[in-house]
């Protein structure tokens, strides 16, 4: 099994950067993608973009252009980093993993995770 916890938030304003960190731990070797979701305040969770342990990177729709998801292997950490936010990315951010055979898209599915971490809020003022 794998644990992973968040860490970053805070409030921020905006037009201002952020890079949000996971830290996994436990079977790392067994995970074939590490993913973002946020979920806001009144809103459904929705994915965000995704890593698989190829480096391979993908993303939602509503991901590109501002968000990118990057890993450090020697550290078993996940970052995803946040330019130019906007009052409507205030969220709270999830980390989750799976040891699921998963790839590409399927990797932004939140059934096909089992590891999710508690949360990471983020508050953006304009």
């Amino acid at each position: 099994q794998v644990q992973v916890m968040e860490s970053g938030g805070g409030s921020v304003q905006a037009g201002e950067s952020l890079t949000l960190s996971c830290e996994a731990s436990g079977d790392t070797r067994s995970t074939y993608c590490m993913s973002w979701f946020r979920q806001a305040p009144g809103k459904e969770r929705e994915a965000l973009g995704a890593i698989e342990s190829s480096g391979r990177t993908t993303y939602a729709d509503l991901a590109k252009g501002r968000f990118t998801v990057s890993q450090d292997n020697d550290k078993n950490t996940l970052y995803l980093q946040i330019e130019s936010l906007k009052p409507e990315d205030t969220a709270t951010y999830y980390c989750a993993a799976t040891t699921r055979r998963t790839s590409g898209v399927y990797c932004l599915f939140e059934w096909h995770m089992n590891s999710w971490g508690q949360g990471t809020q983020v508050t953006v003022s304009s």
